[in-house]
């Protein structure tokens, strides 16, 4: 169909297809991946067991006792057109609040001297922009989030830390993010915020989805401290 996206679709493994939308990371494929993960919520393939979207794909596990490949296939190459037309889906705004003090921003000073500014600086650029949530991924509730400054873009570190603790708002590239779990990573560390991201007790269990627009507010080491007091 003229304007739509052509379909490009391949095996992953036996029993899922990717589904490819786009080449590069950018808010008009993200758009895509989002409107076709709403259409397959809201009218699921028969045999479809579930979906991941990821950056600039979306893979769709199926039940190969239900369905096979090609009919998977077929019907996709129908829907991801449709997809395309549905009204574009207001972004939710979630504001993450961050305590950059030292203690919890081990690598805010690297950050800074790697870009030529000041600590403060990078704290004013970081909180200052807003940040769209592309996909979960690494851990449970990870959000990578696309929209840093390229004023403090920075590379992972070297040496990947063994453990850092949840709630850690890091740096890696043109991304940032935080660790909703304590896990070893090598992305630099500025802040903590006192959310919890990852809650398997509730449903969803992830506090931040894709396609929502991430906001980081700076709080002291007080409010952070009433926060998680407030939250026990």
């Amino acid at each position: 169909m003229p304007g739509h996206t052509s379909v490009e679709l391949t095996p992953l493994g036996d029993t899922a297809v990717m589904v490819q939308l786009g080449q590069t990371i950018n808010p008009e494929t993200h758009l895509k991946v989002k409107k076709l993960a709403i259409y397959l919520d809201q009218n699921p393939i028969p045999g479809m067991v579930e979906y991941v979207p990821a950056f600039t794909t979306i893979a769709v596990y199926y039940d190969p006792l239900k369905t096979s490949y090609k009919k998977i296939c077929s019907i996709l190459e129908l829907i991801v057109s449709r997809s395309e037309d549905l009204t574009d889906p207001k972004p939710r705004t979630v504001e993450i609040p961050v305590c950059y003090a030292e203690e919890f921003g081990p690598d805010l000073e690297f950050v800074a001297k790697y870009n030529g500014l000041t600590p403060d600086q990078v704290i004013d650029i970081h909180s200052s922009n807003e940040y769209l949530m592309y996909m979960i991924g690494f851990a449970p509730g990870f959000p990578y989030l696309g929209g840093i400054s390229k004023h403090i873009a920075t590379p992972r570190r070297k040496f990947p830390r063994l453990s850092i603790p949840a709630g850690s708002v890091g740096i890696a590239g043109s991304q940032t993010g935080v660790y909703p779990i304590s896990t070893p990573g090598g992305w630099q560390i500025i802040g903590r915020t006192p959310l919890d991201l990852f809650r398997p007790n509730e449903n969803p269990p992830c506090l931040l989805q894709v396609g929502d627009l991430v906001k980081f507010r700076p709080i002291c080491r007080e409010e952070y401290d009433a926060w998680k007091e407030n939250a026990q």
